[in-house]
């Protein structure tokens, strides 16, 4: 199974519950009134869209109807899908395809930071750069053995200290490796914190800093988000970018989730571009995002010729 069909099954309980609302549409038919669009704008609330979100693509896709005289299901979902892609926060640069750049991930325990950077690592390799991997989760021994692993696998230098060590000092190494080896893409893995711990965040603040403070190449803070966590993510993602100033997000295991519509929560509401999402354990599980794919995703489905 391809992996814009695990999406597709992953969001499907979702999908269910917005396709039951606008099914209510054509029941009630041509005096649809505005309980209607309220209970279509809870959905999507429930969807964990976000208010924002909800409240704009609702009264757009509202005005479109009645300006178009939209009079089928497959044409107030088609309207619904461009709505919802148009909603999402779009980057002013491609953060990972810079050229050089350094990428700090960040994120709570469990969000799959670590399977990230691997993922991305290995696919760079794959296509002709010279990345290289900073391990400065210093606290968590299997970050760093898992981080080995993916660098043998893909042949991409990991760069550590022993357990317990200064994470920021991680960052220091890995920079001056990646200028002294020509590498053009450095990724650094940091530990794991909860977004409600003070001291922890101001650690890391520190570890951004001093990676700014080195590097002489653009240094972006790409957050990972486990979509699992719904409205939890929202919060997480709230607390690190106003400490850190994200510069985008990464949503994971999309696969196992009726949650996925925080993505455009997350991305509308704090204007956030989702760079890529999860739906595997395999390098190719992990794809640059597409609002208008995710959209329809979401809302349509796919099928297996369509991927």
């Amino acid at each position: 199974m391809g992996w814009l069909k695990r999406l597709s099954e992953g969001l499907s309980k979702t999908r269910k519950k917005i396709t039951g609302e606008l099914n209510v549409l054509f029941e009630i038919g041509p005096q649809v009134g505005p309980e209607f669009w309220d209970d279509l704008e809870a959905t999507l609330i429930m969807a964990d869209i976000g208010v924002g979100a909800a409240e704009e693509v609702t009264s757009r896709l509202r005005e479109q109807s009645q300006r178009e005289g939209l009079t089928g299901l497959a044409e107030v979902k088609e309207a619904l899908v461009g709505l919802l892609a148009e909603a999402f926060t779009t980057g002013d640069y491609a953060i990972l395809d810079e050229r050089p750049s350094c990428v700090l991930f960040v994120g709570v325990n469990g969000a799959g930071k670590t399977t990230t950077v691997g993922k991305i690592a290995s696919a760079a390799k794959a296509r002709g750069r010279h990345p290289i991997i900073g391990s400065a989760d210093t606290f968590r021994a299997a970050a760093i053995e898992q981080l080995d692993v993916w660098g043998r696998r893909a042949d991409v230098r990991v760069v550590e200290r022993t357990r317990g060590s200064d994470p920021a000092s991680v960052c220091y190494d890995t920079i001056d490796a990646a200028e002294r080896e020509g590498a053009d893409l450095i990724l650094i893995d940091t530990a794991g914190r909860l977004h409600t711990s003070a001291d922890l965040m101001r650690e890391l603040q520190k570890v951004v800093q001093v990676t700014r403070k080195r590097a002489t190449c653009p240094v972006r803070v790409v957050l990972v988000i486990d979509a699992t966590t719904g409205q939890n993510g929202l919060s997480q993602a709230k607390e690190f970018n106003e400490a850190l100033g994200v510069d985008g997000v990464i949503m994971t295991k999309l696969d196992g989730t009726a949650k996925g519509g925080i993505a455009l929560a997350i991305s509308h509401d704090l204007g956030l571009p989702v760079l890529g999402i999860g739906v595997g354990e395999a390098i190719s599980d992990l794809q640059p995002f597409d609002a208008e794919e995710f959209s329809r995703a979401l809302i349509t489905g796919v099928d297996d010729n369509e991927e």
